[in-house]
């Protein structure tokens, strides 16, 4: 089998992208198709971590809190995040984890309209929003969580409605909602949606603002490549943040954190979302990855993810018919990321692995490849597909030893 790479390498040279590539470190000999899971290293972010450690934290010490503005990164980490998701600066703070932004919003936003009992989700939503939702439910008086397919939730929306909890790409098939359309139906019926932005922030155009949404929330260490576990960033439209009090009353979110007040006052605007003292390491990789973007518009990254998507599912189709590919094929209707089903996509994930093609696989039945346009070329697209129709032909994905499964798969 061969297949031919003129097309990628005519597409590689005409890519506006391409220098992007060079600002991150990308181990020789792998092609790296996970970066919807996990962002690699940008190359700038080591001597940024080598001036926290050394400088700002070695010889700062405990004045880098002012000298550094440590004090002031949440809201300035999340300004930068602003503008690739279209909103206003002063609307995104940098704050603890997706699952923890979202128990705190979930909560606070349901508190506003406790005569309305359904918080609602959708079936096969990625565990840990509908987990805490869960948990939530169970701990405001006169709320339950109300599940339903994906395809289902127009439709329950209605005069029960609180909240809805809802991911704008899904995380197994890239499935986008149509942000617009739902938040509108959703104000239209007196209720709210918060919106997971997991797996969109960094990978499609958003316009939050232009959408008329008001809650959100998204993680760091994906298209962003903040880092394995960066924090995670949460949105709340300007008109509604002083409105909402969160169920975590941290010292960092009161109005004056060193009065050593018994009683808490929130903090005025976004701040208020602030819980405990921020994870600064952990913050300046994360700031180092969103700079990673500098200089781009996310309509150019997202016209190279069409690009990279069309070629990966033309070419699949044509070498790897024994995998079902479940993405949308309409751009509007999915995020970066293409998904296909087979029966052993674990053992192939693994197989892949071996060759240095990394994507990743998520139970029970789907191998899935992050089509990250920063870094990759289409000629990394045309490697992985061959590589994966040889194992494919040749069945060596039945190596017993490609179906040993550690603690992550």
């Amino acid at each position: 089998m061969t297949i031919d790479f003129d097309h990628a390498h005519a597409l590689d040279a005409a890519d506006p992208l391409a220098p992007m590539r060079d600002r991150f470190h990308l181990p020789e000999g792998v092609i790296y198709l996970d970066g919807n899971s996990l962002g690699p290293l940008p190359r700038a972010t080591v001597a940024r971590q080598k001036n926290m450690l050394e400088r700002q934290w070695g010889d700062g010490l405990i004045r880098s809190w002012n000298d550094a503005d440590w004090i002031g990164a949440p809201e300035r980490i999340g300004g930068k995040i602003a503008r690739l998701i279209g909103a206003k600066p002063h609307e995104v703070l940098i704050a603890d984890s997706v699952s923890v932004n979202i128990f705190k919003l979930l909560v606070a936003a349901a508190q506003l309209s406790p005569d309305r009992p359904q918080i609602l989700s959708e079936a096969g939503n990625f565990h840990t929003d509908l987990h805490i939702a869960s948990g939530a439910a169970e701990l405001l008086p006169n709320q339950r969580l109300d599940v339903v397919e994906r395809s289902a939730i127009e439709d329950a929306i209605g005069g029960e409605t609180n909240i809805a909890l809802l991911t704008h790409v899904h995380y197994k098939t890239a499935e986008r909602f149509d942000m617009a359309a739902l938040t509108a139906q959703a104000r239209d019926a007196g209720a709210r949606v918060l919106w997971d932005l997991s797996h969109s922030v960094g990978a499609v155009p958003l316009d939050l603002n232009g959408c008329g949404a008001e809650l959100a929330v998204g993680c760091g260490y994906k298209y962003l490549n903040g880092g394995p576990g960066a924090p995670a960033f949460l949105y709340v439209a300007e008109s509604l943040q002083d409105r909402l009090v969160s169920p975590l009353c941290g010292w960092f979110g009161h109005a004056r954190p060193f009065a050593f007040e018994d009683a808490y006052e929130p903090a005025p605007g976004i701040t208020r979302f602030q819980a405990g003292t921020p994870p600064m390491l952990a913050m300046d990789a994360l700031e180092g990855g969103i700079a990673s973007f500098d200089g781009v518009e996310m309509d150019t990254v997202w016209a190279k993810s069409v690009q990279l998507f069309d070629l990966f599912a033309r070419l699949a189709e044509r070498y790897c018919e024994q995998l079902t590919c479940v993405s949308p094929t309409d751009p509007d209707r999915r995020g970066s990321h293409i998904s296909f089903r087979f029966d052993h996509a674990y053992e192939l994930t693994q197989a892949l692995i071996a060759r240095g093609i990394i994507g990743d696989f998520r139970a029970p039945d789907i191998i899935r490849f992050g089509l990250t346009p920063l870094y990759l070329r289409h000629e990394d697209i045309v490697r992985a597909v061959a590589a994966m129709a040889k194992i494919l032909a040749e069945e060596s994905w039945r190596d017993p030893r490609f179906a040993e499964r550690g603690r992550v798969t």
